[in-house]
């Protein structure tokens, strides 16, 4: 038996939209501590690692480990359905193969997912040390790799002491950012080693989805490493996605 409700729906909504954006199908583990998803996406180049603790939500009971596999899209498709003023519950009944979704304002609506079953595999955490780490306001990162997507399909990322550089090169023409702890851009800039690596600019904008649920993004990487970019959700969650850099001739 599982059982929690969360105070904002449209704030999960905006979790479920990013969980989807690299995964179609998967295993939420729902437990005594609270609810988390660790899964590869489909090419294998990208990983999302996702927790939400208990404390998170206004009411949360679980007997035992609790298996949640689901169909992201179809999901997505109904906590889209809540808003801002509505609280969300999320069950799955003793001896029940669905998921009872419902939401409560002013009218009680309720869904049922059938859950589905998704071949799961334990992921381990990435066991990763990086040179560079700059915590960043996440609309201002998004802009960034928007001006780079105009020219670009890789962005090139460039720490170094005193600024997070954000550019992209190609045929196209050239579209560079420069953000500081001295304009705003950037809350925290940690640089043991300058740093630079490219990754695919399209699974980045996907991952960007995620600064919808939370207002600053923590990247850390170095030199043609691995990307780990940090959402913090309200509550004490988050979002954490690894990327593999592109590989440079």
């Amino acid at each position: 038996m599982f059982k929690a409700v969360f105070r904002d729906a449209r704030l999960w909504y905006r979790i479920v939209d990013a969980l989807s954006s690299l995964i179609d199908e998967g295993t939420i583990k729902a437990g005594e501590d609270g609810l988390r998803l660790r899964a590869m996406d489909p090419s294998k180049i990208a990983m999302i690692d996702f927790e939400m603790p208990r404390d998170a939500f206004e009411e949360y009971a679980c007997e035992g480990e609790v298996t949640i596999g689901v169909n992201f899209d179809e999901l997505k498709k109904v906590v889209k359905r809540g808003s801002a003023k509505e609280k969300i519950e999320l069950e799955v009944p003793p001896s029940s193969a669905r998921l009872k979704i419902t939401f409560k304002g002013k009218a009680t609506r309720s869904f049922a997912l059938p859950l589905i079953d998704v071949e799961y595999e334990e992921l381990p955490a990435p066991s990763l040390s990086f040179n560079a780490k700059a915590t960043v306001i996440a609309d201002l990162l998004e802009d960034a790799l928007k001006d780079v997507e105009l020219v670009s399909d890789y962005v090139r990322l460039e720490a170094r002491s005193d600024a997070l550089i954000v550019r992209g090169q190609s045929d196209k023409g050239e579209a560079e950012a420069t953000l500081t702890t001295e304009t705003g851009a950037l809350i925290e800039l940690e640089v043991k080693e300058n740093s630079a690596a490219s990754y695919t600019i399209e699974y980045l904008m996907d991952m960007l989805k995620a600064n919808k649920a939370a207002e600053v993004a923590t990247l850390e990487f170095s030199t043609a490493m691995p990307l780990s970019l940090t959402f913090p959700i309200p509550g004490g969650g988050t979002i954490k996605y690894f990327l593999a850099p592109r590989i440079e001739e």
